[in-house]
């Protein structure tokens, strides 16, 4: 049996599972009694663990000319190492267009990226026994979102996309009573699926002898069967529709075959060099924006985690980052339904230490690691959105906010943070931030 044709006899919406990999719940138990600052959400975490000092501080120059205010030339030793995305001729930053804290903190619980992820998506502090093998302990706002809700949306309205996959698909939902996987999120992981390499190791033509076609039923059977698993005892036992499901596989067989032909090596047209996972992570949940006009969506990168080995590069993908951010809401500005009517929240998971670990790249300049320590805390938190909803062009440079404060805000600006129950909710509104 050959390897095409195994793809081609399983569809391609099978293989798309693998990054969707169980159909979610449609309905909630009630509308939301608050009112609403808008009626869509993007939270996009610039992670991989990114320093103050390179960022908002600017200690190296202006790495991130998209989002900050400020004309710095990069440091002389490290310029000739930064692969320059274009530069922003736009005349106006993102800074300018929300509210930007310069000094946000993860104030507590290890600063490794899953555990930092999860304490900015379930809005509650995790501790030294985390398991990155397992669920989160308390709800995530996937979770929190399509619970206390309006009864009217579709799962398909709910959305996280990132760029690892490991453990991050473990965020989608939480071991908490009364939430779980029925409440969970639309989850894809483009980088190992929707891309050329993915086409490349699913579609490459090999011969398989009988014991291995035996194996490849039964993963198919696995495969289908956790498509639509109904997840027994769980409280909401209400499935997507057969139209949605339809839909969600039609669109990922799309972005599939567009991958196949190259259409994902360059799509925004500034070099295929240039492109990055993070970039391509960005794009993807661009095309959900264009699709679907979701209520919420969580996209991360990851690229600036090479900071570990590389300093310059590290450097570099900050600047790539701030481009793809940039670019995730020009998107958005020019999506009806979205423009407009939409807040982007965009905040690293934590930072990176004071001191090197020892490690120097071919510029001298020494790696960085994040253990703990208070460099490692500081963090910034940047949302925008209208002009009359989100206070413009204001910044705080002195500490302010946390972590836990996004996952609040973002259930009170779609109007539900009054419907959470007590308890749930650790960290406080970031109320400053909008009129």
């Amino acid at each position: 049996m050959k390897r095409r044709k195994f793809i081609r006899d399983l569809g391609l919406g099978t293989a798309a599972t693998i990054g969707v990999p169980y159909l979610l719940p449609s309905g909630r138990l009630f509308a939301a009694s608050g009112a609403r600052k808008a009626n869509h959400v993007v939270f996009c975490l610039f992670a991989g663990g990114v320093r103050n000092l390179e960022s908002v501080h600017k200690n190296d120059g202006n790495l991130m000319p998209y989002t900050l205010k400020g004309t710095e030339g990069i440091s002389s030793d490290i310029i000739s190492g930064i692969n320059f995305v274009p530069p922003n001729t736009s005349g106006i930053t993102l800074q300018e267009q929300g509210t930007l804290y310069k000094e946000f903190r993860m104030k507590y619980g290890p600063t490794g990226h899953y555990g930092a992820h999860a304490t900015a998506m379930t809005g509650v502090y995790t501790g030294e026994n985390l398991n990155i093998n397992a669920n989160p302990q308390y709800p995530t706002i996937f979770e929190l979102y399509r619970k206390h809700n309006s009864p009217s949306m579709s799962a398909k309205n709910t959305w996280w996309v990132s760029n690892s996959l490991g453990a991050y698909a473990h965020l989608n939902y939480s071991t908490y009573a009364g939430y779980g996987p029925d409440y969970g999120a639309n989850y894809i992981q483009p980088a190992s699926i929707i891309s050329q390499k993915g086409f490349d190791n699913l579609g490459n033509s090999r011969i398989y002898n009988n014991t291995e076609e035996e194996k490849i039923k039964a993963l198919r059977g696995f495969c289908d069967a956790h498509f639509s698993s109904q997840y027994n005892g769980a409280a909401n036992s209400i499935t997507n529709t057969e139209e949605d499901k339809i839909e969600i596989e039609s669109f990922i067989n799309q972005c599939f075959i567009e991958a196949a032909a190259g259409q994902f090596n360059d799509p925004w047209s500034i070099g295929g060099g240039l492109y990055n996972n993070d970039m391509q992570t960005v794009h993807f949940a661009e095309k959900i924006i264009q699709e679907y006009k979701p209520e919420l969506l969580v996209v991360n990168m990851q690229d600036v985690d090479i900071a570990h080995s590389n300093f310059t590069l590290y450097a570099n993908n900050i600047q790539k980052a701030d481009y793809a951010l940039a670019h995730l809401w020009d998107t958005i500005q020019n999506t009806p339904g979205m423009a407009d009517d939409t807040i982007l929240i965009a905040m690293p998971e934590h930072g990176r230490n004071q001191d090197g670990n020892g490690l120097y790249d071919s510029y001298g300049r020494e790696a960085l690691d994040h253990t703990n320590d208070d460099y490692s805390r500081e963090i910034f938190s940047l949302i925008l959105g209208p002009s009359g909803v989100v206070v413009q062009d204001q910044v705080f440079s002195q500490e302010k906010g946390e972590s836990i404060d996004i996952v609040p805000t973002i259930a009170n600006i779609l109007g539900f943070d009054n419907d959470v129950p007590g308890g749930l909710l650790s960290g406080n509104v970031l109320t400053e931030s909008f009129y």
